[in-house]
């Protein structure tokens, strides 16, 4: 089935590369990344010991389809490589440096050339465009600034797009809604699970998040549903959409969906080439459409060109819409080092959401706590779950059956369903943890 193609916004200026045709944009992929494999192999020493290794060389890149041939690039890499290895340009060339946290293990480092940063702009603006966002527009970025790539790769790309911004950054919840009040920005920048924070902390407030000036939400840093959607689009009286990027392959702006269709993120393909690999068997590359592991491959990166980063991130590719040459991404459905395994059966964090807000009693606030009780062999899960402020403690106890129930037929796996206090639980200032893993440590 075609996807019927959708005109943008009239008021919409696009990039040149954003209207050309599928075989035009095919032939300046195919030619940025003939010279992006051979770079990486010039200039970085992992990437010429993983093609030796692997008996490939640049020159055996003739073709797109032979992007399958080369190894992969894994974070693992990246933090082997700690802190400057994966560089292709001397300290001298690089304009700034951004790195994870580190909390799962040694951070990944990257790196930006003054061309790598104009480009990342022009793409976060793209990407701002697509969701509506226009120049002169008032911005509130409420993504985190410092190492972590989100708060600075979106407030360069808003001033690229010639918007004024409010550089506030992730938490102090209260001064945020004081600013959304008095600054009456038109256009928010979050983490869709703390936009969700602000909204609540203004009811708490007595203030209507519907009454706000805010009329575009461009959310991201994690996964999230179209219930999730649904629910803050209500609440807050504006159009949300997503914004996707991680560090690894440039930041934020890798991808972003239009307004006009809300049908998925555009990859940005004159600057990057996806696949879809088979999660459990790598070496597969899928057909678009069939869902799996996403991978990417930089075109026009200086300072740290990536060759085929396995990102985790489960999704599948569309054909493009609203930016036709440009193929979409299907909402992600989890990482795949998200993945719960409960008896047997496999389950994210994203499937309990979108169960979760079709049960009108429910909020979208929840935890989810792996445990293995003494004496028993087999893992055990709770969902802890908010009712709504008007729900009473009897309504709250139906609606937990009927949670575990829905999950039991959509997900196949018994688990515990707790319907706690409003505002009980952790509230996000920034990316939300979903998971508490409390099973005993081997």
């Amino acid at each position: 089935m075609t996807q019927e193609t959708v005109a943008p916004t009239s008021d919409a200026v696009l990039d040149r590369e954003e209207t050309i045709s599928r075989d035009e944009l095919e032939a300046l992929q195919l030619s940025r990344l003939q010279h992006t494999v051979a770079y990486a192999y010039d200039r970085v020493p992992l990437y010429k010991r993983k093609f030796d290794e692997a008996g490939i060389h640049p020159a055996d890149l003739r073709e797109l389809s032979d992007l399958g041939k080369f190894p992969f690039t894994t974070k693992e890499d990246l933090r082997l490589e700690y802190p400057f290895g994966m560089f292709a340009v001397p300290q001298h060339e690089v304009a700034r440096i951004h790195a994870s946290s580190g909390t799962t293990g040694r951070a990944t480092v990257v790196g930006y050339t003054k061309k790598d940063l104009a480009d990342w702009a022009k793409l976060v603006a793209r990407s701002l465009r697509a969701s509506g966002v226009r120049p002169g527009m008032k911005v509130h970025n409420a993504y985190g600034y410092g190492l972590f790539t989100g708060g600075m790769g979106a407030h360069a790309g808003a001033e690229a797009l010639g918007c004024t911004v409010i550089p506030i950054s992730g938490g102090q919840t209260e001064r945020q809604i004081t600013l959304i009040q008095d600054f009456k920005p038109d256009a928010i920048l979050a983490t869709p699970t703390y936009l969700l924070t602000i909204a609540d902390a203004m009811m708490k407030q007595g203030i209507d998040p519907a009454s706000t000036s805010l009329k575009y939400a461009v959310l991201g840093a994690e996964p999230w549903t179209e219930e999730m959607r649904h629910e803050l689009e209500v609440t807050m009286n504006l159009k949300a959409c997503d914004i996707y990027g991680l560090s690894e392959v440039m930041g934020p702006g890798v991808a972003g969906e239009a307004v006009e269709t809300q049908d998925g993120s555009h990859i940005w393909e004159d600057h990057f080439r996806p696949e879809i690999i088979d999660a459990f068997d790598p070496s597969v590359v899928l057909d678009d459409g069939e869902h799996g592991e996403l991978v990417f491959t930089s075109l026009t990166k200086e300072a740290l060109p990536i060759i085929r980063y396995r990102t985790k991130d489960l999704t599948r590719l569309l054909p493009g819409t609203a930016r036709p040459a440009h193929r979409r991404m299907g909402r992600i459905t989890g990482r795949s080092d998200d993945m719960i395994i409960l008896r047997g059966v496999n389950l994210f964090p994203s499937q309990i959401e979108e169960i979760a807000l079709r049960i009108p009693e429910l909020s979208p606030h929840f935890q989810l706590e792996l445990t293995r009780p003494e004496g028993h062999r087999m893992d055990q899960m709770t969902v802890k779950i908010e009712r709504r402020e008007s729900v009473t403690i009897e309504s709250g106890a139906a609606a937990a059956k009927a949670l575990q129930q829905q999950i039991k037929i959509h997900v196949g796996s018994s688990c515990a369903v707790d319907v706690v206090e409003p505002g009980s639980l952790e509230r996000s200032n920034g990316k939300l943890r979903r998971i508490y893993d409390l099973r005993p440590k081997a």
